[in-house]
């Protein structure tokens, strides 16, 4: 197993390759993610698909929000070493959407080609929810959609957005309005996460770097900024 992993060619897109997902069953193509090599040894070594998320820069299992696993049944290397495909059994469903497929969208006609299954929102958070909705925003049309005029609008007036909001959430807390203060924080949450999405920036990357200050001072944090 060891010298058929040797064989495979990471290197030539950063450390990670693409891997093509199916359900076993129907050969319906589930997903596209990407494996660098500890995500394809833990794959092998569990059974279970994990991956490596570019957005949030970490190794995921598939299902660890969700409980909507991937047992796998077999994998396949490409011609080139550079491509995985994986058969698995599939439990729920595999998109984050709550689809049985992420790929779910006419690109002729822009119309969605399958129906919600399960509602993810509860499984993945509010917050990671809203942020996968501003994604998939990001080219609808400006007229018609607040977020998308945000993300294709200048770049100013977005982050003057954040500036706004983040001195209303303020001027609440200051006044000790509790509905206004809920509302403001909500609003600044929203614009903090367009702005993510716009650098590609996974709120995921966050919570790793608050997780990585339990147990570090504030004083300490911001010294080995300096350092």
């Amino acid at each position: 197993m060891a010298n058929i992993i040797d064989t495979i060619d990471f290197e030539k897109n950063n450390g990670i390759i693409p891997v093509i997902t199916q359900d076993n069953t129907t050969n319906e193509v589930l997903m596209l993610a990407y494996m660098n090599k500890e995500a394809l040894e833990l794959t092998l070594s569990t059974n279970y698909a994990h991956y490596f998320s570019r957005s949030k820069q970490r190794l995921w299992k598939k299902g660890e929000s969700s409980s909507h696993t991937q047992e796998v049944v077999s994998i396949s290397l490409d011609c080139d070493n550079d491509t995985i495909l994986l058969k698995v059994n599939q439990a729920g469903v595999a998109c984050h959407t709550g689809r049985k497929s992420c790929f779910f969208t006419d690109i002729k006609t822009g119309e969605t080609t399958s129906e919600v299954e399960v509602d993810t929102t509860a499984a993945y958070g509010v917050v990671d929810s809203l942020y996968h909705t501003i994604l998939e925003r990001k080219h609808d049309d400006p007229t018609k959609s607040y977020t998308a005029k945000l993300l294709q609008g200048k770049q100013n007036s977005m982050l003057k957005k954040i500036v706004e909001e983040a001195g209303e959430f303020t001027f609440a807390v200051k006044d000790n309005d509790t509905e206004e203060i809920i509302y403001e924080g909500a609003d600044l949450l929203y614009h903090s996460l367009v702005a993510l999405a716009s650098q590609n920036i996974s709120p995921d990357r966050i919570k790793q770097e608050i997780a990585k200050r339990f147990g570090l001072s504030g004083i300490e944090e911001k010294n080995s900024r300096s350092e």
